[in-house]
């Protein structure tokens, strides 16, 4: 175990644990819990060896952990081999390998050393990390006001369909609900970056807290329910479409259960498979296998969304050319239906573009549209479904005139009041 003092294993895991820290992206965390992974089955396969291994035992070498690889045991005379750590975009591929030999007076250095038979990445200079540094920073003020922007509207809109009876209806609630998740969305980001990022003396690769574990859980929870909730939206204009004279209120307890019950089944599932299979760090290692979990059901909401976007087109097409619909059904259908078909594809395309790509791929791409623009998809929703909504404009000027009206009524009643007095 003295090995871990050696200059080439430790100026390399140092390499390695500067980036974390600084970029905070989940490709370098998975770096890190590649590293930790390792080192955690070596000290397990040491403590199984100091174990089982007699006080009297065969002279030699014992299992060692230097920092990068793993040593096992082995007698005086002997020598070991491993090859470079297989961490993509860290080290370049290389077939190069490094020996220890076991001697009377345990392992010697590596040869070669780490740093040379494992050539690294172009690491970026001192001025480029500062610049990355300034970029996330910018990134979060970014996504932050429009978090903050999306939160306002949505509780704007929220106040607007509840307060004004003539509004209240199924299309409506489903919309309401629709924001809600939304504000559920915009509201996890905002804790979990609270919980992970509040305290910059901890990394957060490394935390692994049920707090912290909670947030991440919460936010796939919020991410869930938007998907599903559009997925409900959906549905509900091809009903609206295919059902002309049937009560839509029959209906609004499935779309309840599929809009917040799928996504809460869904998360349940994906918790307990990480407790039970990979309860590491803070569950926002992107690069486990176990995020198909989450993936696939949102990837099948959008598949569905897609075939009730094309679906929707053939049969407003065919609404529209029919005599038999009247002037006001007609309009119905076009307010609803240009909201939901500009939102399905914006709201799918760039994810299934994402999710079929490796996470090291186009970070900085990734980044940008699910934290910036992703932040102002409520603001967008907010705007389409209820401020640019013809009926809800019509009421708001309705009772704005009523109001007007009342005002003056009593004005007047002040005043001749004054007048006779």
């Amino acid at each position: 175990m003295g090995c871990m003092s050696m200059n080439s294993s430790s100026s390399l895991v140092v390499v390695l644990r500067v980036g974390p820290q600084v970029q905070a992206t989940h490709p370098d965390c998975s770096i890190v819990l590649y590293f930790q992974e390792r080192e955690d089955e070596c000290l397990q396969a040491i403590r199984s060896e100091s174990q089982t291994q007699s006080p009297g035992g065969q002279r030699g070498c014992r299992t060692a952990w230097d920092g990068v690889s793993c040593w096992p045991a082995m007698p005086v005379g002997q020598s070991y081999a491993v090859t470079c750590p297989d961490v993509p975009h860290i080290f370049k591929k290389s077939k190069a390998l490094i020996h220890r030999n076991c001697t009377e007076v345990g392992w010697s250095p590596p040869s070669p050393p780490y740093y040379r038979a494992c050539e690294l990445e172009a690491v970026g200079s001192s001025n480029n990390t500062e610049a990355k540094r300034g970029y996330f920073i910018t990134m979060k003020v970014l996504y932050t006001c429009g978090y903050s922007t999306s939160l306002a509207a949505l509780f704007l809109a929220i106040g607007i369909f509840s307060c004004f009876r003539k509004l209240h209806c199924t299309r409506n609630s489903i919309h309401i609900h629709f924001f809600t998740s939304f504000i559920l969305r915009g509201a996890a980001v905002l804790i979990k970056d609270a919980v992970l990022f509040s305290d910059e003396s901890v990394d957060h690769c490394t935390m692994s807290t049920v707090k912290c574990k909670a947030s991440i859980a919460f936010v796939q929870y919020s991410v869930l329910a938007n998907f599903y909730w559009l997925l409900v939206e959906g549905m509900y204009l091809q009903t609206l479409l295919l059902l002309t004279f049937t009560s839509d209120r029959s209906y609004i307890w499935w779309y309840i259960l599929i809009g917040w019950g799928v996504p809460m089944v869904t998360v349940c599932v994906w918790v307990a498979t990480r407790l039970q299979y990979d309860n590491h760090g803070c569950w926002d290692d992107y690069s486990s296998p176990y995020w198909w979990v989450i993936k696939a059901p949102i990837l099948l909401a959008i598949f569905v969304n897609f075939l009730i976007f094309l679906n929707v087109t053939r049969m407003l097409a065919q609404k529209i050319r029919s005599p038999d619909i009247s002037k006001n059904y007609k309009q119905q259908y076009m307010r609803l239906t240009k909201s939901t078909l500009l939102l399905i594809p914006l709201f799918g395309v760039h994810y299934v573009v994402f999710a079929l790509f490796p996470e090291h791929i186009g970070v900085d791409a990734r980044l940008y549209f699910e934290l910036v623009l992703g932040s102002y998809q409520g603001f967008l929703v907010a705007l389409l479904y209820c401020f640019l909504n013809g009926e809800v404009q019509a009421e708001i000027k309705r009772n704005w005139g009523k109001w007007q009206s009342s005002m003056e009524s009593n004005v007047f009643n002040m005043a001749t009041q004054d007048f006779t007095a």
